[in-house]
Order: C-alpha cells, then sequence, then structure tokens
C-alpha cells in the first residue's frame, strides 16, 4: 500500500528499542483519510469472506477497525483491557503481553456479543511479536466462532510474530511490512 508506506517514511520516526512511532496519523492522532483507504484495503483484500464482526483490542485498534467495519457493514467489537463496572460479568479473558509496554495484562470481551455463528476478522495497527492476535484468537476459540483472519496495518517482519501465526495457519494479511529500522532507515518488505 503505496499511500501508507509514504506516510510511514514522512512523518514515522524510529526511537530506541525499534520502536516505530506513527502517533502523527495512526494511533495518536488520526489522519481519517488515511485510515478510509486503509478500510478499503482491508475490505478488497477480504472481500470473499463472509465476516459478521471485526474484533480488536482497545485502544488503538478501535479506530482503524471501526473505519473498516464501515466497509463490510458489520460492527466492532473490542476487547477491553482494563476492569469496568459497566463491562458484564460473563466475559470471556485472555493474557496479552505488550511488547511496547513491557507487561502482561488481560484482555475481556462480553460473551454476548460473540458467539458460534460469528465469523471474526481481527484488525490491529500493528503486528510485532503477535502476542495480541495470539489472545485475540483464543477469545474466539473459546467462543467457538470462525476466526477468518487478521488485518494488519504495519508488521514488523523483523520480529517473527506474523511468521508465527503464518506458521499456525492463521491468515495474516498486513498492509506493509517492515524488515529493518536498523541505523534510522526504515526498509520496507
Amino acid at each position: 500500500m503505496e499511500i501508507l508506506k509514504e506516510k510511514i517514511l514522512k512523518e514515522g520516526r524510529i526511537e530506541e528499542g525499534n520502536i516505530l512511532k506513527v502517533d502523527s496519523f495512526l494511533n495518536h492522532q488520526l489522519d481519517i483519510e488515511l485510515l478510509n483507504e486503509i478500510g478499503k484495503e482491508f475490505k478488497r483484500r477480504f472481500k470473499n469472506e463472509k465476516i459478521t464482526k471485526i474484533l480488536t483490542i482497545e485502544t488503538s485498534g478501535i479506530a482503524i477497525g471501526a473505519i473498516a467495519a464501515q466497509y463490510f457493514n458489520v460492527p466492532v467489537l473490542f476487547a477491553r483491557k482494563t476492569e469496568s463496572k459497566n463491562l458484564d460479568k460473563e466475559t470471556y479473558e485472555s493474557n496479552v503481553y505488550s511488547y511496547t509496554k513491557e507487561k502482561n495484562y488481560k484482555i475481556r470481551v462480553a460473551k454476548r456479543y460473540l458467539n458460534k455463528e460469528d465469523r471474526i476478522l481481527l484488525i490491529d495497527d500493528f503486528l510485532a511479536n503477535g502476542r495480541a492476535l495470539l489472545g485475540l484468537k483464543d477469545i474466539v476459540e473459546q467462543a467457538e466462532a470462525t476466526l477468518v483472519g487478521a488485518g494488519i496495518v504495519i508488521e514488523k517482519g523483523f520480529q517473527k510474530g506474523g511468521d508465527n501465526l503464518r506458521n499456525n495457519k492463521i491468515r495474516v494479511d498486513s498492509l506493509v511490512i517492515i524488515d529493518s529500522l536498523e541505523n534510522g532507515e526504515i526498509k520496507f518488505r
């Protein structure tokens, strides 16, 4: 997706620990025109799949999932990272390790919104080690729903999460894959 690559090269910043900051357009401040193009691209890539819901994790995945959902005409469901009094008591739960936050946390989805008739497309902003997607996959399996695949905006190909997920027979479609962030230079696959 050339428009996304150009935006990453123009506005992305590389920080210590192989962190690519794209907060000026993707996960803090949002470029809605770009997000619309991302949503259209996910729809194009998954057009032959019958998808009933998009599932993501709060917070960065919500905007991307919501924009993409308008092209699929399906609801967006997001796994909550924090406990809340207004979250149903009956939830599917999984544990996830965050690479950027360097901590484990529990994600939860209310059981009433996910069932075995659902065909789920996972959406997320980044794929590094794949832990977030494995946590979402676990929740989909607990609900006996069908995991159609995962749409990722940016995959860090040098961190083997994408390879591991694909080796476990999960369809992963990343809009861009970055092979290296070495020496302050972004190299795409």
